[in-house]
């Protein structure tokens, strides 16, 4: 017995040790590509010195004597950094993720292949001004520098990503990066899925009638009658099964999730201190490490500092000396879906208003890991790319002997979104600016800008010219061979809407509707903010003067003004109403849950219970109005809308009908379901967070999931890439954390502001930023995620152009010298 003990021992102690050496081997192959960031290297490319300061939060001041060694740094630094996402992203958009992950993402490369993304973006090469071609030129010679060094010097392969998936490395190219940025187009692009839910909606409702009431407008002026989905395509399938959309690596966010971000300014005259004033926090779907990448770079205009995106050599967001920038989603309606009938006796061609025509056909083979190669045929109409009926639910609204294709503004061949974003670096002033602006193309955003005197807001990108007679003025699938329902060109610059020194001396946006044009130059139907703006407007207008101060309270404001609005209605017959019942019951329960929301004043606040009551009887109640209406569709509509609440318990053109349960043989009021729904939400509560009411907390539900994009998932591993935190906010909160919506956690906060900035022209180096993770994309660094328990907290970091300052406390300073 002894002897076998100790060979027990033995083994386990070598088991042990084996455990031990194997985590030691793996730390010191993945601590190999941390990068170093105090030394000199030799590069070529550059005509003079360049030096990178990064300050103690590790944000490089690049520091040169030309534009194009500053452009150098940047991609020098970019690679340092975050080189595995800089190639996860130029992957993506080239539809080449298979030949890494295999057949989990073909799905997602048939896609990008169809959409034609990376060609179009080497075409628009070439549209580039001079400037920004260097400008990509010297990026990429960057990015190129640093992958030289780490095969020159065994670093790791640059990250330790790259040893795990073996994803070989090729040199950047100026094209890439228009790429990375046609990407994000697609990411912040929500129209299709909206028109298609709009089409699948009106089918499925025993009452179309109803539809205004379940996607409604955002008050203001009235929409003409539009027909109903079925009177366009009579054999469009009212009842077909869809598919769900793949769930790793997929570029296009769910609905809800395309896009959003607040932003305004102040002129002097509404400055305490006499100076302009800009607060700005763009809204992205969250990963470890974020989307943004904070730097400073130094021009021959002058010093510039704010967000970048690894892979594009530009500020999107932040100040110069002499202007402040930001961006929120414009919700300008810049795709269209048309359906294509095709020829029954040659189904190669399409009707078009001349007759038959054939499509435009390519092959395109995916190369797969550990797989056969697949070949996708890539069709196009005179509408766009032609998109396969198993991907945005399109078959479920697709007539047989028809398909659809897709008309999209970021499909241009001629794409010089980059050089606007490069230019708004250089600008002087407002003036130049929005001059600069108007080579952007897509994604169109809203360009909120200061300088020392002049604030305003202009709408950039390319807006589609529709004709006044399009059947379903583009919010619905229209037949793409009836010529009023194709686009035209796009509207001139002149057309987007803008809004220079105004009166009031205050502008802003926060994705609400910002016009009230008819169509069809209505910017849009949909828009991505009826609440928020609310709130924004009684915090502006609640003071006659702003200070740096008061943006920042802005930003992380938590106040719900739907919650104030909606419980005081769908609790109006159960507020203290109840009759005394014993511990344990569930009417006990709910006069509990009643008696918190009662007294609670609307702020969604982490540590309190009552944003959690409030979120699931909302989330069950919406789901109970509309579940025997759609069936299975009603999983679609996983967000609470607050204006169809509204309108049911005001009973706004009849929509009270909502209240009564089809398929029931009583007659259901609208208490009912509001009870009904309370309780529905306490039990889901109890079984998922316990029955103690009191104990909740919002933030134990609404954690903001920064999860790595493809290691979030491996079991251990997840849990040291993955950055989780406790978050105050909602989905209607200025401090917008955007639930996700699903089962089983549907309150996980999944997409908000990674980025924050508020500039301060009294006192431009008192502006701050900051990011939502950290700058380094290597989970082994300090920096990966450093920066995320301030962002938690609502604290910032300086935004200074002072050098000195940076060098102060500098984590290391890189010197690139000339070969």
């Amino acid at each position: 017995m002894a002897f076998l003990f100790r060979w027990l021992v033995r083994l386990a102690s070598a088991a042990i040790a084996l455990s031990v050496l194997a985590a030691l081997i793996v730390y010191y192959l993945g601590s190999r590509s941390l990068p170093d960031y105090d030394k000199t290297l030799a590069v070529g490319g550059i005509t003079a010195d360049v030096e990178i300061v990064r300050d103690n939060s590790n944000v490089p001041h690049i520091l040169a004597s030309s534009d194009r060694d500053a452009f150098f740094g940047l991609g020098y630094a970019h690679a340092q950094d975050r080189l595995w996402q800089m190639t996860l992203l130029r992957r993506t958009a080239q539809g080449r993720l298979s030949e890494v992950f295999g057949a989990r993402t073909a799905e997602t490369d048939k896609l990008l292949r169809r959409l034609d993304l990376y060609p179009l973006a080497v075409q628009s090469v070439a549209s580039q001004d001079a400037f920004t071609l260097d400008a990509l030129e010297a990026y990429s010679a960057g990015v190129n520098a640093r992958i030289a060094e780490i095969n020159a010097d065994s670093l790791g392969r640059g990250a330790p990503e790259f040893f795990l998936f073996g994803a070989p490395l090729s040199p950047w190219q100026p094209a890439d990066s228009i790429a990375i940025v046609k990407l994000m187009a697609l990411q912040l692009a929500g129209h299709l899925q909206d028109e298609v839910l709009r089409a699948r909606t009106s089918l499925q409702l025993p009452d179309p009638s109803r539809l205004p009431d379940l996607l409604p407008d955002i008050p203001g002026q009235g929409v003409a009658a539009l027909p109903d989905y079925a009177s366009l395509f009579p054999q469009a399938p009212r009842y077909a099964a869809t598919a769900p959309a793949p769930q790793f690596l997929w570029p296009v966010p769910q609905r809800g999730l395309a896009g959003a971000s607040n932003a305004w300014a102040a002129a002097p005259s509404r400055s305490a201190n006499g100076g302009t004033l800009l607060a700005n926090d763009p809204h992205l779907g969250f990963t470890a490490p974020s989307t943004w990448y904070l730097a400073r770079l130094q021009l021959s205009t002058g010093g510039v500092i704010g967000g970048s995106i690894p892979g594009i050599p530009a500020l999107m967001v932040g100040r110069s000396e002499k202007l402040g920038w930001g961006l929120t989603s414009s919700y300008l309606d810049d795709q269209d879906l048309f359906i294509e009938e095709l020829n029954p006796d040659n189904p190669e061609e399409y009707r078009t208003p001349d007759g038959w025509k054939r499509f435009v056909t390519r092959k395109s083979i995916i190369e797969i890991k550990d797989q056969a190669p697949i070949t996708v045929t890539l069709r196009w109409t005179d509408n766009g790319p032609v998109l396969p009926g198993t991907r945005f639910d399109l078959a479920a609204i697709t007539p047989p002997g028809h398909v659809a294709a897709l008309s999209w503004t970021a499909l241009s061949p001629r794409d010089s979104s980059i050089s606007a974003a490069i230019g708004l670096m250089r600008a002087g002033g407002v003036e130049e600016a929005l001059t600069a602006a108007e080579a952007y193309v897509a994604p169109a955003q809203n360009l909120t800008l200061i300088d020392a005197d002049t604030i305003g807001m202009k709408l950039v990108g390319a807006m589609p010219r529709r004709d006044a007679g399009h059947q379903s003025q583009g919010r619905l699938p229209a037949p793409g061979w009836i010529a009023t329902n194709r686009w035209q060109g796009v509207l001139p610059y002149s057309a987007n809407p803008e809004f220079i020194a105004p009166s009031g001396g205050i502008v802003g946006n926060t994705n609400n509707k910002i016009v009230d044009r008819p169509f069809p130059l209505h910017v849009s139907f949909e828009w991505g903010d009826s609440q928020r703006v609310m709130r924004w407007q009684g915090l502006m207008q609640g003071r006659e003067v702003h200070t740096r101060d008061s943006f920042i309270e802005g930003q992380l404001d938590t106040v719900s003004v739907a919650a104030r609005a909606l419980l005081p209605l769908i609790g109006a017959d159960l507020w203290f109403t109840g009759e005394a019942a014993p511990e344990g019951t569930p009417e006990r329960q709910r006069q509990r849950a009643l008696e918190l929301l009662a007294n609670w004043n609307g702020e969604m606040n982490e540590h309190l219970p009552e944003p959690l009551l409030y979120a699931a009887w909302l989330r069950a109640l919406q789901d109970r109005l509309i579940r025997d209406d759609l069936g299975p569709l009603a999983d679609e509509f996983d967000h609470v809308e607050p204006l169809f609440i509204e309108r049911v318990y005001r009973d706004v053109d009849g929509a009270g009908a909502w209240c009564d349960i089809r398929q029931s043989a009583a007659v259901e009021t609208c208490t009912d379901l509001a009870r009904l729904a309370l309780d529905d939400a306490l039990v889901w509560i109890g079984e998922t967070y316990g029955t103690a009411l009191e104990s909740l907390r919002w933030g134990d539900a609404h954690q903001a999931t920064h999860d790595h994009e493809v290691l979030g998932e491996v079991p251990v591993l997840r849990y040291f890439v993955n950055i989780r935190q406790s978050t105050s906010g909602g989905d209607h909160t200025l401090q917008r954390g955007r639930t996700s919506g699903r089962d089983p956690h549907p309150f996980l906060n999944v997409h908000g502001a990674g980025y924050r900035g508020v500039y301060d022209f009294a006192d431009p180096d008192s502006s701050v930023f900051i990011s939502a993770t950290g700058q380094s994309g290597h989970f082994l660094s300090r920096h990966y995620d450093d920066l995320g328990q301030l962002w938690r907290r609502g604290e910032y970091i300086p935004m200074s152009l002072d050098v000195d300052l940076a060098r102060a406390a500098a984590v290391g300073v890189t010197r690139l010298v000339s070969e």
